[in-house]
């Protein structure tokens, strides 16, 4: 039988989902998180903004949540996971898991934590005069569009006892599990500062570099937090798309490009600044002060859960140089006018370089 009507082809059910929220939305290659406007987000019960990037990809995205004095956030529960960093204020968070089990703790400034999968939760900011300010990495765009039905994700009651996780997991603790330099992994639920952490090096990475890993809530959802030594930079490197990197400390900036490519896009940073580089796109961190400069990475697929061929491919990949089959480009084979771009950089602040180069960069 023959219909009329306009067939749906094409279709973006998240996207779709965004726009019956009403929720602001925001874009870009990059986004200072400080600088995007919220507006009243009745699901929550609070402001919030949609950020979307140009790097996003198709499996997650972010949600920039703004908590007034004295306010909260509504119950949620949902079947989407989500990686919470705290960009400014104070509060709690209370969780509800089946059978009644409820665990809370109390977050600040660059505290980072995951909700395990299908708890009921709740955000209290803890000052009575100033906002909090939050964003979240989820998974929503994936799972929306695998079911594309709202009532199923929000409203199906479901134990996953094994997310819950460990009672140190809420109070700052977890569990190291070494490996390979870049394959060191922190277990927990929450971290009350990302800056205190303590992070292992990665020479592999760059001079200097150190990084960890984590699982979060025994999820899906990768995240890793690097730091970049003083006066130096990281070495270019490319993987897919959807890695969320948000600056945390220091001050620099990264140049982006594709294969081919004349010129470099530029991403200046500073704490707040988000930019997902798109799918095997080269980009390169630099240092551009006397402090060493420490991002948060966040996406989908982690050590415990690859979840795609092309994850697992990547592990072995990371460092190692484009020559011999890896995503790395070494120093001595990257574009000369990478450094100089950068030494530049360093004299017009005034700041001595500590990362010497071969002859002919």
């Amino acid at each position: 039988m023959e219909t009329a009507s306009k067939p749906r082809y094409g279709l973006n059910p998240y996207r779709e989902w965004i726009e019956k929220e009403g929720l602001r939305v925001a874009e870009g290659v990059s986004l200072d998180l400080f600088e995007v406007e919220t507006a009243d987000w009745p699901r929550y019960g609070v402001k919030g903004s949609a950020c979307h990037f140009a790097g996003s990809g198709d499996y997650c995205n972010m949600f920039l949540i703004e908590i007034s004095a004295a306010g909260s956030t509504s119950p949620q529960q949902h079947l989407y996971e989500e990686i919470y960093y705290v960009l400014e204020g104070r509060g709690s968070t209370q969780l509800e898991f089946a059978g009644g089990r409820k665990r809370s703790f109390e977050w600040g400034p660059r505290s980072f934590f995951a909700i395990p999968l299908n708890a009921k939760y709740r955000h209290f900011n803890g000052s009575g005069s100033q906002r909090a300010l939050m964003v979240e990495t989820t998974t929503l765009p994936m799972i929306m569009n695998i079911f594309h039905d709202e009532e199923f994700i929000f409203n199906t009651p479901g134990a996953f006892q094994s997310r819950e996780g460990d009672e140190k997991y809420y109070n700052g603790e977890g569990d190291l599990f070494r490996g390979k330099p870049g394959s060191n992994v922190w277990e927990t639920n929450f971290v009350p500062d990302l800056n205190a952490l303590e992070l292992l090096p990665w020479e592999e990475r760059g001079q200097g570099s150190s990084n960890i890993s984590f699982v979060l809530a025994d999820g899906i959802m990768h995240a890793h937090i690097s730091e970049i030594a003083p006066a130096t930079y990281k070495k270019a490197h490319k993987h897919a798309a959807g890695t969320h990197v948000l600056t945390l400390t220091g001050d620099g900036y990264s140049l982006l490009w594709n294969e081919g490519d004349k010129d470099f896009t530029r991403v200046d940073w500073s704490h707040g600044v988000v930019f997902p580089p798109c799918e095997q796109q080269f980009h390169q961190h630099f240092v551009t002060s006397a402090d060493a400069s420490r991002y948060v990475a966040t996406g989908l697929g982690n050590m415990r859960y690859p979840l795609t061929a092309a994850k697992r491919l990547q592990k072995n990949k990371v460092d190692r140089s484009i020559k011999e089959g890896g995503n790395q480009i070494e120093y001595e084979d990257q574009d000369p006018r990478i450094h100089q771009i950068w030494l530049e950089e360093m004299r017009k602040r005034g700041i001595t370089p500590r990362l010497t180069l071969p002859v002919g960069n």
